[in-house]
């Protein structure tokens, strides 16, 4: 299991982060999200891959811009 944090720009508000959150709870092996809206982050702990996270970003409508890990 690890802790990555991904940069997406286009979050603005809670709409976003909701319908980021929702994707990524679909995906096995997802324990938990965190989006700041603020900072236009999102944090995943879990045992998935970064492109299973940036396909999930993407159906919900938004772009991963960069990776980061932990």
């Amino acid at each position: 299991m690890s802790e990555r944090t991904y940069s997406v720009p286009g979050i603005s508000c809670e709409h976003c982060k909701h319908a980021i959150e929702s994707e990524l709870a679909k995906l096995e092996g997802v324990d938990a999200v965190t989006v700041d809206v603020a900072g236009r982050l999102v944090k995943v702990v879990g045992s998935v891959s970064d492109e299973q996270i940036r396909q999930a970003v993407d159906e919900a409508g938004y772009e991963v811009a960069s990776l980061g890990g932990s």
